[in-house]
C-alpha cells in the first residue's frame, strides 16, 4: 500500500458505514472503486414494505449506483433502472455527483425468490447520465440472468471498451461492492504485461466475501487483497440518502389536474393529502394553498 495523508486517514477511520473511496494502482493502468451502506440503504428501503428479495436487489442497484456515479467528472447524477415484465416491474436507484441517493421498487415489492434476479426476468437495464444543466445520456443493455454485475461489465466493455469488473452484494440490510477498471494505457505499453497485471488485479478482487466488505475498514480490505503491490488510496466520501422531493414540487404537480377533479376531492376529503413514493415524506395541501396557482383562481 503506498503512504501518503490519503492512507493515513484511511487507517484511522472507523464507524463510517455509508461511504465510497477511489484507489489506484501506482505501478499499473487500473482504479478503481470501493463502497458501502448501512443508513442510507436502510432510508431507501423503510419507505414500504419490500420483501428481503427486492431489499436485496435495491441493495445491489444501490451499490453500482454509487460506484459509477464516482465516474463523474462534472455535477450530475447516474440513474440505474430495470424494466421487466416479471414481479417486479419497475426498479430504480439514481445516485448524484455529491453522493445523494435514493430509489424505489415497484410492482409485486412483497414477492420473494430463491435468486433476487428472478424477479426481475428477462428484464433491461437503463443508465442514464444526466449533467445538471446539459446533456443526457442514455444506454441499454439486457439483464444478464446470472447477476447485475455482469450486465455492468459488459455495458461498460461495450461502451467504453475498458475491461471493467464489479463485484456487488446485499444481504437486505447492508451492502458492498467494489468495481475495477483498466485505464489506457500511460504506465504500461506492453499489451502482454498489461493483461497479466488486469488480471492478476481481478483475480485477488474476486477473493473478496461479502463479510469482509461489510465488516473491514477499507484500508484493511485492500492491504488484504493487495498487500504485495502499491496501491494509492484517496479521502473516502460520504454517501447519503437524500430525496429531491418538496412541498412546491407537489404542489406543481397538483396544478396539472383540472379545476373540477380538485374541487371534488376537496368535496370529499376538506384537504389533499400526498405522499412521496421515493422517502415517504406527506404533504398536505387546503384551498388556500392551491389558489394562487393559476389566475383566475382554479377553484371556487
Amino acid at each position: 500500500m503506498a503512504s501518503g495523508p490519503e492512507n493515513d486517514a484511511m487507517m484511522t477511520q472507523t464507524g463510517n458505514q455509508d461511504s465510497s473511496l477511489r484507489f489506484i494502482f501506482d505501478d499499473a493502468d487500473i482504479r478503481g472503486e470501493w463502497v458501502r451502506l448501512d443508513e442510507a440503504l436502510h432510508s431507501i428501503n423503510s419507505a414500504h414494505a419490500y420483501s428481503k428479495s427486492t431489499r436485496i436487489l435495491l441493495g445491489q442497484f444501490a451499490i453500482a449506483a454509487v460506484l459509477i456515479s464516482n465516474n463523474l467528472k462534472y455535477q450530475g447524477k447516474i440513474v440505474l433502472q430495470a424494466r421487466s415484465a416479471g414481479p417486479l416491474n419497475l426498479l430504480m436507484v439514481e445516485c448524484t455527483s455529491d453522493g445523494e441517493i435514493r430509489g424505489i421498487a415497484r410492482g409485486d415489492i412483497a414477492a420473494v425468490a430463491d435468486d433476487p434476479m428472478n424477479l426481475i426476468p428477462e428484464g433491461q437495464l437503463v443508465i442514464t447520465i444526466e449533467r445538471n444543466g446539459g446533456q443526457r445520456y442514455q444506454g441499454i443493455v439486457p439483464l444478464d440472468d446470472e447477476s447485475l454485475a455482469r450486465s455492468l461489465d459488459h455495458y461498460f466493455l461495450q461502451s467504453e471498451q475498458l475491461n471493467t469488473r464489479f463485484w456487488l452484494f446485499a444481504d437486505g440490510t447492508r451492502a458492498a461492492g467494489i468495481m475495477l477498471q483498466q485505464l489506457p494505457a500511460q504506465i504500461r505499453q506492453d499489451a502482454g504485461e498489461r493483461e497479466k497485471q488486469w488480471q492478476e488485479a481481478e483475480i485477488l478482487a474476486g477473493t473478496a466475501t461479502a463479510d469482509e466488505l461489510y465488516s473491514l475498514e477499507p484500508a484493511a480490505m485492500l492491504h488484504r487483497l493487495y498487500h504485495e503491490q502499491t496501491v494509492r488510496v484517496f479521502e473516502p466520501q460520504p454517501v447519503v440518502f437524500c430525496c429531491s422531493c418538496s412541498r412546491e414540487r407537489s404542489l406543481n404537480a397538483l396544478g396539472t389536474l383540472a379545476p373540477s377533479e380538485l374541487d371534488e376531492i376537496f368535496e370529499e376529503q376538506g384537504v389533499i393529502d400526498m405522499t412521496c413514493e421515493m422517502c415517504g415524506t406527506p404533504y398536505t395541501f387546503d384551498r388556500n394553498d392551491l389558489s394562487g396557482l393559476a389566475e383566475p383562481p382554479i377553484l371556487h
